[in-house]
């Protein structure tokens, strides 16, 4: 049975722009069998979620930091906060933009 046009617009919907644009970064990078527009702002990037691994972490740094100009340092001590959801990632890389 085919899913109804309406559930991906809906979890679409709860994406800002800047969340939809982080989640196709993070689609690309990481070569991932989803749609960005698919990718729920609240689940959990790292272990269930999406699934990353500390390797994807590394490589999504790496990407976030050429992207956007934002440094994601593995010693950070705030990383599982930081890499709790794409919301947080998002709001992490907004705050630090420029600074």
């Amino acid at each position: 049975m085919n899913k109804p046009d309406n559930v991906v617009t809906l979890r679409a919907a709860g994406l800002t722009a800047d969340e939809l644009d982080l989640a196709k970064l993070i689609v690309v990078t990481l070569n991932l069998e989803v749609r960005a527009e698919d990718v729920d702002p609240e689940a959990p990037l790292y272990g269930e979620g999406l699934g990353l691994d500390s390797i994807d972490v590394l490589e999504l740094a790496l990407a976030i930091s050429k992207t956007y100009g934002v440094k994601l340092r593995s010693d950070d001590e705030n990383n599982r906060s930081i890499f709790s959801s794409l919301r947080n990632l998002n709001q992490h890389i907004r705050q630090h933009q420029g600074v």
